[in-house]
């Protein structure tokens, strides 16, 4: 008897923590598809602000999570798990600005690439194959990420963003290759 009421309590125990896994993922999907989905954003399709582009505004966000600022303050005199947790909510923070951004950057580059396509003399329907499935993947690795955020906060795991970056490059550089050459630093 005892037997089954630790079995049935254990499973109403995964039970709950499976739907909140599933909420947190879908929390997470609805908020990614708003991301994705605001155009509202102006477009500002200079030579310029191309030539602005880049990964270099990126590359702090590839080490801003590193487990070696962490491991750093452990060793300190003074540590506590509360400086911890404080300096993991701080770095979240800014983490989610980088990713704003980037989110942001992507999504003007594709706008431009397809303003771009509708616009050209030539056909390019390989090109509007790639960009659909580089925005998919885009979509579902800033799902990926937003989870893993959610859980370095905690300190369950690590995030690793540059998967993110190489698809957003690999759409600049798409569009440098489609603009004249009259903008200068595109690689």
């Amino acid at each position: 008897m005892w037997d089954t009421i630790l079995r049935r309590q254990l499973l109403m125990i995964a039970l709950t923590l499976a739907s909140i896994v599933v909420l947190a993922l879908v929390a997470a999907a609805v908020m990614v598809i708003r991301t994705m989905g605001t155009g509202g954003h102006s477009l500002p399709v200079t030579a310029e602000w191309i030539s602005d582009l880049g990964t270099d505004h990126y590359k702090p966000m590839l080490r801003l999570l590193d487990s070696a600022d962490i491991e750093f303050l452990r060793g300190q005199p003074g540590y506590t798990r509360d400086m911890e947790s404080k300096l993991r909510a701080q770095r979240c923070q800014v983490f989610r600005g980088y990713l704003r951004s980037l989110t942001s950057d992507f999504q003007r580059v594709c706008m431009a690439l397809k303003i771009l396509m509708v616009q050209s003399e030539q056909d390019r329907p390989d090109l509007a194959g790639v960009l659909m499935h580089q925005q998919v993947l885009f979509a579902t690795g800033l799902l990926g990420i937003h989870f893993r955020l959610f859980l370095y906060r905690w300190g369950i795991c690590s995030v690793d963003v540059t998967g993110l970056v190489r698809i957003f490059d690999g759409m600049r550089v798409e569009l440098c290759n489609m603009v004249p050459s009259s903008i200068p630093s595109c690689a």
